[in-house]
């Protein structure tokens, strides 16, 4: 189902044609902490976006980050692009991305909002993409999670997990109507977040891209994927802080859907076939082992159609890689699920975090060391 709904869906080609009413305005929220060998790159991408009226406005928590001197100087070089700077933030809440992000979001001048992370890199129409799908009844154009090219065997295991466990999950959830709303490239209308409170109302979740899109579906607007990945493109990579990553993505699922820690593994492709392999021996007299390996093979020459759906084309290396990042990510799914739930606590760059049931955080404070 993902894979052909993703064959329909990615990689259209956007209408450069002039529209019949002019596009909406756009204000594109950056929140900034630290900077990373691709920050620069990835931010002059927005300077050069193919599209009529927009605003940059970059957040930063403290003058003292690194990153005002970077934002300063793409200012300086595009002087003709409308570009602010917010520093300090505004704490509503326990989000320290939401507490970023709300002075520039008070101050932004267009109806839509594009809340951005760090971390993206854009091509310079997926900026017009995103607004071509934002229909009368739409509030929220989000882009599913990808990554750029790159190099060493951290980049391949991230392009695999991206490409095939997360965009089938995404693809899947979409097409069926389901909330799969992921916040690090998201455009909003803003009478719709205004409906639900305005950014504020979510400072008190740390998934609050999720929450924000349950109460803007709930007053009847729809949401919509764009047909272009988001193109994350960090300058550091690690499996350990892909891993890192991946376990906090799974506490804020368990805390907010506790289900997941019950479906989530028949979802992956090693204790679903474990389970077909044995309900195959014990309903019809299949062999096992023959029944389990036919599976695991058909899965994974699924995945690899599915990641080059998502690539538009051959990923950056060989089968033998991507077999290699393929069954990494495979057995590594069932323990990421398990740390999770054996450790609910947080970690969010220098802070840490509670969460209740239902998905409300509270921030923990720094434990002394003596």
């Amino acid at each position: 189902m993902a894979l052909s709904y993703s064959k329909w869906k990615l990689h259209r080609t956007v209408d450069r044609s002039p529209p019949e009413q002019p596009y909406l305005g756009v204000s594109i929220l950056k929140p900034l902490s630290g900077v990373d060998p691709n920050l620069f790159s990835n931010l002059e991408t927005f300077f050069s976006l193919d599209y009529p009226t927009y605003e940059l406005l970059f957040c930063v928590e403290n003058d003292h980050d690194p990153a005002v001197m970077l934002v300063n100087s793409l200012m300086h070089k595009f002087p003709q692009v409308d570009a602010r700077l917010f520093v300090g933030g505004l704490r509503v809440g326990v989000n320290p991305k939401i507490n970023n992000m709300q002075p520039a979001y008070l101050a932004a001048k267009y109806p839509l909002i594009l809340v951005s992370d760090s971390g993206i890199r854009m091509r310079e129409d997926t900026l017009l993409d995103m607004v071509q799908h934002m229909k009368e009844d739409v509030a929220i154009v989000h882009q599913m999670p990808f990554c750029c090219d790159a190099d060493g065997f951290a980049s391949v295991y991230e392009k695999v997990y991206f490409g095939t466990a997360q965009a089938r999950m995404y693809m899947g959830a979409d097409f069926l109507g389901i909330n799969c709303h992921v916040g690090m490239s998201s455009l909003v209308r803003r009478c719709a977040l205004e409906e639900t409170g305005g950014l504020a109302a979510f400072g008190e979740y740390l998934a609050e891209d999720y929450f924000m899109a349950k109460a803007v579906v709930c007053r009847g607007w729809r949401m919509r994927v764009a047909s272009l990945p988001a193109l994350q493109n960090t300058g550091s990579k690690s499996v350990g802080a892909l891993q890192a990553r991946l376990k906090r993505w799974a506490r804020l699922r368990i805390a907010m859907v506790p289900t997941t820690a019950l479906l989530e593994p028949l979802s992956e492709c090693l204790p679903l076939g474990a389970g077909a392999a044995w309900a195959a021996g014990e309903l019809f007299g299949a062999e096992p082992l023959p029944f389990f390996l036919v599976h695991v093979l058909v899965w994974f020459l699924s995945d690899w159609l599915m990641l080059r759906t998502v690539q538009n084309g051959s990923p950056p290396f060989t089968k033998v890689e991507f077999l290699l990042g393929w069954v990494w990510s495979e057995v590594c799914a069932p323990f990421v699920l398990a740390a999770a739930l054996l450790n609910p606590e947080i970690s969010w760059r220098t802070r840490s975090y509670r969460l209740d049931w239902g998905g409300r955080a509270h921030e923990l404070k720094p434990k002394l060391k003596f």
